[in-house]
């Protein structure tokens, strides 16, 4: 048993890590927790200026006014400057001599974030705590379809946002879908009542997707034995008579097949430039002989048309011509003509 217990001891690694700790196995100590940051970490400061900045839409532009002041104390705890342009409609945060934690002005640039996405200002300042992560999710694109992404968007909130709750109750997370936090700030602006929202409201464009045509693959019929061996290098040689041949007329044998092909390829070159001084072909005499054919046959045609036409206006005169004024008039006896002394 004594020996046992001194070859676990006197156990040999690899590398220095590799070495068990003394704090490994203490269950007293929490190896995910994140210490808080003390300032005396970081007396210095900072050596540089970083800053970030993120645009917000108008709606958001009274509420983040109200919020502001509560949003400015958060930050200047932490030593971290803030600027609201509502000419521009953006937010600014950046660090100052005051900030220690090297890693704050991410958190703050977070939370603007989050402030420009319709998340409450008290929510979104938790994002400051060193436990505390955040992440957006763009649900737009996950769906091809406008009224199938309402509907699914619809079922994840739920009645009353009864799912939504829920979810928050299971993971421990607050969890915001934008379009719920839009209209509410609609609603309580009464100039905005009776008007149309969907110029507040996000737009989803329409895009067609061209989908990829599945190939269908012809079955083969099939058949229980293996298909013959191809034959090999060697085969082919032995079936030509190659194989037996000397090294010296197999060499003598590829240069005649390359002169070949090279006496191909110069012939084809040749016949190439030539085709550019052969003379276009001249119109033959048998080729204006069609022509005048053809201006023979629309003359001829031309004609038949005239003479068609004016038989047809003889045809029309002829219907028109009323019989009994002619025999009414040829009955009544001519009158005579009174003589001039």
């Amino acid at each position: 048993m004594g020996e046992n217990m001194e070859k676990t001891v006197n156990k040999k690694h690899k590398g220095k890590h590799d070495k068990p700790k003394p704090w490994d196995e203490d269950p007293n100590i929490d190896h995910w927790k994140v210490e808080k940051f003390d300032p005396f970490w970081n007396e210095g400061g900072m050596l540089e200026v970083s800053s970030f900045s993120t645009l917000f839409p108008q709606y958001r532009e009274k509420y983040l006014q109200e919020a502001w002041p509560m949003v400015k104390g958060a930050l200047k705890e932490y030593g971290v400057s803030c600027e609201l342009n509502l000419v521009e409609g953006s937010m600014t945060v950046s660090t100052t001599r005051k900030t220690r934690d090297p890693y704050i002005i991410v958190k703050a640039r977070d939370l603007i974030r989050l402030l420009s996405r319709s998340v409450p200002a008290p929510q979104a300042i938790k994002i400051l705590d060193d436990e505390m992560q955040c992440d957006i999710i763009k649900i737009g694109n996950l769906v091809r379809n406008k009224e199938r992404f309402v509907k699914r968007r619809q079922h994840l909130v739920g009645p009353n946002s009864s799912t939504l709750k829920a979810l928050e109750i299971l993971t421990g997370c607050y969890i915001l879908v934008q379009i719920l936090m839009v209209k509410k700030e609609l609603e309580k602006d009464p100039a905005l009542a009776n008007e149309n929202w969907d110029r507040f409201l996000p737009k989803f464009k329409k895009k067609n997707v061209k989908q990829k045509k599945v190939k269908s693959k012809e079955k083969k019929p099939y058949t229980p034995f293996p298909p013959p061996p191809q034959p090999s290098k060697i085969d082919k040689l032995l079936e030509s008579g190659e194989y037996f041949l000397s090294e010296r007329k197999k060499e003598s044998k590829k240069w005649q097949e390359k002169q070949e092909k090279q006496a191909e390829k110069t012939a084809e070159n040749k016949r190439k430039r030539d085709a550019a001084f052969i003379p276009p072909e001249e119109p033959s005499r048998q080729n204006s002989c069609e022509a005048e054919d053809k201006t023979n046959d629309v003359a001829a045609m031309a004609k038949s048309l005239k003479e068609k036409a004016k038989k047809l206006r003889k045809q029309k005169f002829a219907e028109n011509i009323n019989p009994e004024e002619y025999i009414a008039a040829s009955g009544e006896k001519p009158s005579k003509k009174k003589k001039s002394k």
